[in-house]
């Protein structure tokens, strides 16, 4: 084990953010924390690496290891390049190379002891030089700078300069060629294209050291991690696997929670019932056994009712009119800013229904395709044709369609005059805006609040064509998921561009990808996408695709073994279809026993209930005077009371031997 959180917690204020978050870190492990946004997986980090105290709990962090953390958003304000910036991390390396080469010069002069010094500290040197990498660090510093998306062209920029993702890149490339034992990243694919994700999980995934990851990019930790720590209202739930393990397992976990809990629930229900019955029939052996009931009821330890995902958004986008078939059609489209060309001669065709996503790297032109579709920018040749009823809903990353000076609540109810002010926070509770929240301006929202604020706009337009330029930026991996389901239901035709990987995957029925100012198509989603796409570069560049291996021959011995798995089939198959017949037979049975079980226990409360009217009814009898005054009379009803009595002894002894039995089934 290298590192180990035991029992952490934290509050800020009123909030307590953690509470007996606990979990550890072996060795080479690779790990993700997750959780909804203010889940606090940034404040973990933080107590980690000894940013943050922790009210209660303890990090322990194994002796002699180092830890490195890669925060968000960087304040990098160097006057150095970029590679000289990186370049520092090796600082010791080239001071240890700038000692070998002095030693070098001095030992041409040197002879006897002084001689033999200088070959022991040159030899001790050289072979930590070499276990250091130090013959190839500056290949390696060109490899993680290209990795992350530098050109060697901007190899020279100086970091002052840089924007405050590309100041994050610089960071990274740092942390990684410092090579500490324990990597600790706070979402470092926000700034990263697709090239440069691809590039960092495979430097993770091969990296000697542990890894622990926050991250909302779902297709990165698939790939990379093992182990998730889910942290779920202050408290963690550690999970083995993968993304796709951990989403399943916990899906498990909480339907068998909120089962156990309602089950729980209809059986404390039962209980209540039986007791009030019981006390009810007002005897002293029935209330013995209500009083019974009572102390084992309080003796069970009641289930929490499991936390529902009421905090995710919750969209139904529903189109008001289908469009035509064809919904665009763009004819020789090109674009150019000065001598930077981003596409040209571009035919595109989009159908009713479709799910079209957009992908290639950073400044390829993406985006500016979507706002020349959208006519925010004008195309430089080219023509585009929307079909025949298309309405259009355009969700656009920078949030240009939000008014700053408007509040949330005004930003809705002037684009839509004819809503009242309840369905007004109807749905923005249903985007997490609650209370006050509505009245916040958009000037003062956060990016994340922004693009659900457009997003709730979107969901009000009934637009029959979305266009949605990286929907699911800010958005947690709950909140992705929403609007995943929301898009596959969608019933209108979706063009998208993203860089998120798992969200493609999950909802596009076709790629097109954006390289060398062209497009290429895939009919498929992000793995069809990856499979193909070897394959189609071969064959655009005239290289022919591998041939499929041929099949090998069948022989004699090959025949016989099928043969015999195929008796062995049959035979499973007939015991299996045996079994079936048995166990449908034995359920038949049970099922037709319980049924009887609870008829008989209804005909014995209806009995109960008949003689008990007549039992009141002879009490009322017995106070008349025409009745107590006629001795006759009253000896007759008091023979049939006393009949009553004893009939009810039974038929409650009855009922209690029924319940009881229908309890234990």
């Amino acid at each position: 084990m290298i590192l180990s959180c035991s029992n952490i917690a934290k509050t800020f204020g009123c909030n307590a953010v953690l509470e007996n978050v606990s979990f550890h870190i072996e060795e080479h492990e690779k790990a993700a924390i997750v959780g909804i946004n203010g889940a606090g997986k940034s404040t973990l980090l933080k107590i980690i690496i000894g940013q943050l105290s922790p009210d209660e709990g303890e990090v322990v962090i194994a002796k002699g290891k180092t830890l490195g953390y890669l925060a968000q958003h960087q304040e990098l304000e160097s006057s150095r390049t970029i590679y000289q910036e990186v370049l520092e991390i090796k600082r010791p390396i080239i001071q240890m190379e700038q000692r070998i080469r002095e030693l070098e010069r001095l030992m041409k002069s040197a002879s006897g002891q002084s001689l033999e010094t200088l070959l022991s500290e040159y030899s001790r040197l050289n072979h930590q030089f070499e276990l250091e990498n130090g013959y190839a660090y500056q290949s390696e510093i060109t490899g993680v700078l290209k990795g992350l998306g530098f050109t060697e062209e901007e190899f020279s920029k100086p970091v002052v300069t840089l924007s405050g993702g590309q100041k994050t890149r610089v960071s990274l490339g740092k942390l990684l060629l410092s090579k500490p034992d324990i990597i600790l990243l706070d979402e470092p694919t926000n700034h990263l294209d697709m090239e440069s994700i691809a590039w960092l999980e495979n430097y993770l995934l091969n990296y000697g050291g542990s890894v622990i990851i926050v991250a909302h990019d779902r297709y990165f930790l698939n790939r990379v991690v093992k182990k998730i720590v889910e942290l779920e209202n202050g408290r963690s739930q550690v999970y083995l696997g993968d993304y796709e393990a951990y989403s399943q397992k916990r899906s498990m976990l909480r339907q068998a929670q909120m089962k156990a809990y309602l089950n729980q629930q209809q059986e404390i229900k039962h209980q209540q019932e039986v007791i009030a019955k019981l006390k009810s029939f007002n005897r002293e052996k029935s209330i013995k056994r209500a009083e019974s009931r009572e102390k084992m009821l309080a003796k069970i330890e009641v289930l929490d009712k499991p936390a529902q995902v009421n905090d995710a958004m919750s969209i139904a986008l529903s189109p008001r009119t289908e469009s035509g078939n064809d919904v665009l059609t763009i004819r020789n489209l090109s674009k150019a800013f000065g001598s930077l060309s981003l596409f040209s001669h571009v035919d595109m065709e989009i159908k009713r229904g479709e799910r079209v996503a957009i992908i290639g790297n950073n400044g390829t032109g993406k985006s500016t395709l979507l706002k020349i579709i959208m006519d925010l920018l004008p195309g430089d040749t080219g023509q585009i044709r929307p079909g025949a009823k298309v309405h259009v809903g355009y969700y656009d990353q920078e949030q240009q369609v939000l008014h700053p000076e408007k509040t949330i609540f005004d930003e809705i109810q002037d684009e839509y005059p004819d809503m009242d002010n309840t369905r007004v926070r109807n749905v923005l509770a249903a985007f997490l805006f609650t209370g006050d929240d509505v009245f916040k301006r958009i000037a003062d929202l956060s990016g994340g609040e922004r693009g659900r604020v457009s997003l709730a706009k979107l969901m009000l337009s009934e637009a029959n064509f979305l266009i949605l330029d990286e929907p699911t930026n800010h958005l947690d991996i709950t909140s992705k998921e929403i609007l995943e389901d929301a898009l596959s239901h969608y019933t209108g035709t979706v063009l998208y561009v993203s860089h998120d990987r798992y969200f493609i995957n999950q909802t596009a029925t076709r790629i097109l990808e954006l390289t060398n100012q062209t497009f290429i198509q895939y009919l498929g989603n992000y793995d069809y996408y990856l499979e193909k796409k070897d394959e189609l570069t071969k064959t655009l560049t005239g290289q022919a695709p591998t041939a499929a291996m041929p099949s090998k021959t069948s022989s004699p011995l090959s025949g016989l073994t099928a043969s015999l798995s195929a008796s062995l089939a049959a035979e499973n198959e007939a015991a299996k279809t045996s079994a079936g017949k048995l166990d449908w037979k034995a359920r038949k049975e049970e099922q037709a026993k319980q049924r009887k079980r609870q008829n008989d226990l209804k005909k014995t409360e209806e009995k109960i209930h008949l003689l008990e009217e007549r039992d009141n009814e002879i009490n009322g009898l017995l106070t008349q005077q025409e009745i107590y005054t006629d001795v006759s009379r009253l000896m007759e009803l008091n023979r049939e009371k006393e009949q009553i009595g004893q009939e009810l002894e039974k038929l409650y002894e009855l009922w209690a031997g029924l319940a009881e039995e229908e309890e234990t089934q």
